[in-house]
């Protein structure tokens, strides 16, 4: 990926022409999707603040700025303290005449792959203020940073770039799986966090979502359906199936929590599943025993158990998954070329 030049750009220097009239504050803001206080701190605090002024000397974001302005919102996302990508963003090498390009440019490519830059640029490692992740990756400090300042539009971000990036699967297990796993600790040590869980677990539904939602031309005639046990009532598992299966052009169609026995039965005999993913978390001898009576098929769909919920014995035929990638490949082994 682009390295970060550690030279300082000569800031006493007029911007690069934008391709437009200067942007207002409100205007920068709405593009980057951030409060317009966080911008006014940025300036103030760190000198990323608007270049260009018109009559009356009223002070305007260039392209240039907004540039500079998304690279710092992007690092900072990924776990960057502010400091730290302020000055990343202000000494990014940009050469007179073609700085609005190359700066675009870098922003782009710093994409591809965030944390080398993130080890270049260091930082403090450690949890932030309330969820301890002390050896995790920039990326997964800096989630669970959005998530505990109840940042629900940064928290979607994050999520959103990384699957552009890493696919389905990579964020899941290595960006959401270990700040959820956080969350869930702090929980059970003092009691506190739901809301942090309600705005994390909201934010990666809607990103999971999108995936799903950008499917065209699935290659499956016969559904997936996935569902929670009937006591089950997090469902956020079943949407990263279905993320997962629609990066590979599969469709599935998520029941949700706390499905009940006739509910998927009817489900069931209505769509002709060629899989059916059950999830369940929480232990529940009665899951098990509504596996073994669902309705018989012929195709008969693959039935697979997911979760730390189900116990040692399984009805026959029901195949037990561990972790996401074994349910997907199940799953796209059950749909077929």
């Amino acid at each position: 990926m682009a390295r970060l030049d550690s030279s300082s750009p000569d800031r006493s220097e007029p911007s690069a022409p934008a391709a437009g009239p200067g942007l207002t504050v409100a205007s920068v803001a709405r593009r980057l999707g951030v409060a317009p206080a966080t911008l006014r701190t940025w300036d103030r605090r760190y000198g990323l603040g608007p270049t260009e002024r018109t009559a009356g000397t009223h002070r305007r974001y260039s392209t240039l700025d907004v540039a500079r302005l998304d690279l710092m919102r992007r690092l900072v996302n990924a776990g960057a303290p502010p400091g730290e990508a302020a000055r990343a963003a202000l000494h990014a090498e940009v050469a007179a005449g073609d700085a609005l390009a190359d700066l675009e440019h870098l922003v782009a490519t710093v994409d591809a792959d965030l944390d080398p830059l993130l080890d270049e640029i260091g930082g403090p490692h450690g949890g932030g203020d309330v969820i301890a992740l002390p050896t995790a990756a920039p990326s997964v400090r800096g989630l669970a940073r959005a998530a505990t300042s109840l940042d629900s539009i940064a928290c979607t971000q994050i999520v959103r770039d990384t699957i552009d990036r890493r696919g389905v699967v990579w964020t899941w297990d290595n960006l959401l799986v270990p700040v959820l796993v956080g969350v869930g600790r702090r929980w059970e040590d003092t009691g506190r966090g739901v809301e942090v869980e309600h705005v994390l677990s909201e934010a990666t539904t809607a990103a999971l979502s999108g995936v799903v939602m950008r499917l065209r031309g699935a290659v499956n005639p016969r559904p997936v359906l996935l569902a929670c046990a009937d006591d089950e009532m997090h469902s956020l598992p079943l949407f990263a199936v279905a993320a997962a299966l629609a990066e590979r052009r599969i469709a599935a169609r998520v029941l949700g929590a706390r499905v009940p026995h006739d509910a998927l039965v009817a489900a069931i005999r209505r769509t002709g599943p060629s899989a059916v993913l059950v999830w369940a978390h929480l232990p529940s001898p009665a899951a098990a025993e509504s596996l073994a009576a669902l309705p018989v098929l012929r195709p008969a769909p693959v039935v697979l158990a997911a979760g730390p919920g189900w116990g040692a014995e399984l009805p026959p035929g029901v195949v037990r998954v561990t972790d996401l990638v074994d349910a997907v490949a199940r799953i796209s082994h059950a749909v077929g070329p």
